[in-house]
């Protein structure tokens, strides 16, 4: 019973450490200029860092600036562009957009241009 103690213990210890690197690693990310977001889902650009205050102002949008603590920047927002992503990109540019026909898979004929007419019951 005591070893199984003795490891629980261990790895709350390491799991603590752990976080503890991680919100490091954050905190030294946060910069002014980096894009971020916070806990609450909120999306900006931090314009300055108050440390005396733990405050953060944050631009979300041209024009408005919020006021947050610092600490409720959850983390910092890099781009995804991934080498993965641009071959992705790459081979689906022969699909058609979102709202355009695919010429190839239409089932009416060019030259069919008799308009659909619904007949009465009469």
């Amino acid at each position: 019973m005591l070893a199984v103690l003795a490891v629980l213990i261990f790895f709350m210890f390491r799991n603590s450490r752990k976080r503890q690197a991680e919100a490091q690693q954050l905190q030294s990310k946060v910069q002014p200029g980096a894009r971020v977001m916070t806990n609450f889902g909120v999306y900006g650009t931090i314009v300055s860092i108050d440390e005396e205050e733990n405050q953060v102002l944050l631009e979300v949008s041209p024009g408005t600036v919020l006021t947050v603590h610092r600490q409720t920047v959850a983390r910092v927002v890099e781009p995804a562009v991934t080498e993965d992503e641009t071959e992705t990109h790459e081979a689906l540019e022969g699909e058609p957009e979102f709202g355009e026909r695919d010429e190839a898979h239409t089932n009416d004929t060019p030259g069919d241009t008799t308009p659909d007419v619904k007949k009465s019951d009469d």
